[in-house]
């Protein structure tokens, strides 16, 4: 095979599209594949379909090489590349907890029909362990080049909002390979990144398939314990920020996502965990991950107690009450809605009467097509306008740089719900505004 194979990448969604651009910089021939004709054009003219920072500049940069291209024929794909990248997703299955193979096993398949030669199937997507060793013997069984073809797994490990970062200075690399020439192939497709010395843990496919899972189980985890740390200073009056703050100097927890606020959302960790607990349910060794169902249900319990939390700011009934809901997208620098906590509250506070009027910097038209029946602004002052409640619900920075005296003038009511501990408490109380959050008390001076 050749010192620099070509590439192909099998699914341009978030994951597909970030990983073929960027392979395309680092100096390979690439050639993006989704049956989506609209997103392909898209792509080809140059256009990201969702919004990720500095993908829209990495996107031109690599078309001006010549490099990338997009299209929809898979069988083109199959003579094309050598290394082919599977990059589709794995959803949460709409009756069950389970993952959603279907995506996954449709496009191996498809590949695998045209495969007339030695070629290396590499999984990116997020899958249940032993998927790998299942979909070997669909592709040797399916492609006419039988065991020439050889499947390997490169888990990926993007945050949504540095995805460029995450792929083009990764912390590691996993190679899960069955072969040294799987690992000879995945070596070649990431010599760039092996050249800048970014650390490769070479293991076994199932190891590999469990490396993402368990690193969202183990963030997941830790996100739900200080937020259960909150709930137990909301009842003894403790202040779950200086807890946070003192645990976060043993080295042995750090701070980085020892964050509370209203929890964990997104298309990976809410639907991995659950997906990683039916596996586990089906090998028989559900008991050695049973707590990942309370750190699951602690999370969605920040819901509805944000709600609570609002409610009694609104004086206890949410009937006819104006809310500005400030956030939409699960996180911020994302347009992502999925399994977003912010419109779970927006939709709550809306059940009981409320009237939300929600506005966010990039997610307001994924929003409108998920919740249309939500009022939506065009900015913060629109979204504050009467409102006699306001809420933060996802910490995107122009909303951590409100000037709390300048809202003031626009709200009926000085009443702020801080879900996400993303601003100065000191600031907003000396401003009058009755500022609250979960797990801080009401008044620390009391």
């Amino acid at each position: 095979m050749a010192a620099k194979p070509r590439i192909t990448v099998l699914g341009t969604g978030y994951l597909g599209a970030t990983h073929a651009i960027c392979m395309a910089v680092l100096g390979y021939e690439v050639l993006g594949i989704d049956t989506d004709e609209a997103k392909i054009a898209a792509l080809a003219d140059g256009r990201v379909p969702f919004y990720e920072p500095g993908l829209p500049e990495m996107l031109s940069k690599a078309l001006e090489t010549g490099r990338l291209r997009f299209g929809t024929d898979i069988a083109e794909a199959a003579e094309f590349g050598d290394v082919h990248f599977v990059c589709v997703g794995t959803p949460q299955m709409k009756d069950s907890p389970a993952a959603d193979m279907t995506y996954v096993d449709a496009v191996v398949t498809d590949l695998a029909k045209h495969l007339t030669r030695r070629a290396l199937v590499v999984g990116k997507s997020t899958v249940p362990v032993g998927t790998a060793a299942r979909l070997t013997q669909l592709l040797q069984s399916t492609a006419p080049a039988g065991d020439q073809v050889e499947l390997a797994w490169n888990p990926e490990f993007l945050r949504e909002g540095f995805a460029v970062e995450d792929t083009m200075r990764p912390d590691r690399l996993v190679f899960g390979v069955a072969s040294d020439w799987a690992l000879e192939q995945l070596q070649a497709a990431f010599a760039p990144l092996l050249e800048a010395e970014v650390p490769v843990v070479v293991t076994d496919l199932p190891t590999a398939e469990l490396v993402k899972v368990s690193a969202n189980s183990f963030l997941a985890t830790k996100i739900s314990f200080i937020n259960a740390m909150a709930e137990v200073c909301e009842t003894t009056g403790a202040d779950v920020q200086q807890l946070a703050a003192a645990l976060s100097f043993d080295p042995r927890i750090g701070g980085r996502f020892l964050r509370p606020g209203l929890g964990f959302g997104g298309g990976c960790l809410p639907k991995d965990i659950r997906a990683f607990i039916h596996r586990t349910e089906e090998l028989g060794v559900g008991q050695a991950v049973s707590f990942l169902r309370e750190v699951d249900a602690i999370n969605q319990r920040r819901r509805q107690r944000t709600v609570d939390l609002i409610r009694s700011q609104a004086g206890g009934s949410l009937a006819g009450v104006t809310i500005c809901a400030l956030g939409a997208a699960f996180k911020p620098d994302s347009d992502d809605i999925r399994d977003a906590p912010a419109l779970d509250v927006a939709r709550l506070l809306q059940a009981e009467g409320a009237i939300v009027r929600v506005y966010d910097p990039q997610a307001m038209e994924n929003a409108r097509k998920a919740y249309p029946d939500l009022h939506y602004a065009t900015g913060v002052a629109e979204a504050a306008e009467g409102a006699q409640v306001v809420a933060l619900l996802t910490e995107w920075d122009q909303f951590r740089d409100i000037d709390p005296e300048w809202l003031g003038e626009i709200v009926a009511v000085r009443a702020i719900v801080d879900g996400r501990h993303a601003l100065d408490p000191v600031a907003w109380r000396a401003a009058s505004w009755d500022y609250r959050a979960l797990g801080r008390a009401v008044d620390p001076a009391a």
